[in-house]
């Protein structure tokens, strides 16, 4: 794969912390080799606090075409970009940037849409349902924005940052497309249950939800990729759910990606 690099080679950044999880670097690269580009995604773990001068730096690299852009700076990245999609500028997330004709950086955010493809995949439709969501972050926020956009009958909110439910909960509310409501860790009742959160990636992470209350029928999907079936999933099988793996998930957000990057 890595035969075509050289100096005409145009540079994607993928930009987390932690990063050693993320599998952009060879999926992201063979997709966009196979478009016919010359290009080759890095990672590059960058906490905080550093971010912000980080994308300065790279951005005074002439031959840096885009960052592809994960947990946990979605929101700050966001900020950075000068102009982005309708849908990135109600979530006010991104989870890609790409560089514009003036230098500057044009941001979108795929990862609800990702997580609606691959739950249709497995041949589930979020319209009539109702939804339980783990996670209020960039990609929760995503993923609930999706669901509500997708005609779920009621969307539920969990998150351990308060404020930050909060804030997701009324911005969702407003939009009048179903009841959004305030969620716990209990699951019963509902048909469809989403961990958005980054539980589940350390060994001794707590679940994201109680899974002792999940019922058999009901759909478990997972943002996380590292382990390929998070604890989560594998209690939500042990009970006789369906499941979406975040790798699921990731495939099609790649595809969003890769089209973003090529300007589709």
């Amino acid at each position: 794969m890595l035969d075509h690099l050289n100096g005409a080679t145009r540079i994607h950044y993928i930009v987390g912390d932690p990063i050693a999880q993320v599998k952009s670097p060879s999926d992201v690269t063979r997709a966009l080799v196979a478009q016919g580009r010359n290009a080759l995604v890095v990672p590059a773990h960058v906490a905080p606090a550093q971010l912000r001068a980080w994308v300065a730096g790279v951005s005074l690299a002439q031959n840096v075409d885009s960052i592809i852009v994960t947990v946990p700076h979605k929101f700050a990245c966001f900020d950075l970009c000068s102009s982005t999609t309708e849908h990135a500028a109600f979530l006010r997330a991104v989870n890609t940037m790409r560089r514009g004709p003036d230098g500057g950086w044009h941001g979108d955010m795929g990862d609800g849409p990702g997580m609606l493809r691959a739950l249709q995949d497995k041949g589930y439709e979020p319209k009539g349902k109702s939804a339980l969501l783990a996670g209020a972050g960039g990609a929760g926020s995503a993923i609930a924005h999706s669901l509500a956009l997708a005609g779920v009958s009621r969307l539920a909110i969990h998150d351990t940052d308060a404020q930050r439910r909060q804030a997701l909960v009324e911005r969702l509310a407003a939009l009048g497309l179903c009841p959004v409501t305030h969620g716990s860790a209990d699951p019963t009742g509902f048909d469809l249950v989403v961990n958005a959160t980054t539980a589940g990636m350390q060994a001794d992470d707590p679940y994201p939800i109680d899974v002792t209350r999940l019922q058999p029928g009901t759909m478990a999907a997972c943002a996380i990729t590292a382990p390929p079936v998070s604890p989560f999933l594998v209690a939500a099988r042990e009970r006789g759910c369906a499941s979406v793996t975040g790798g699921e998930m990731f495939g099609r957000v790649k595809e969003l990606i890769v089209e973003f990057l090529l300007g589709r």
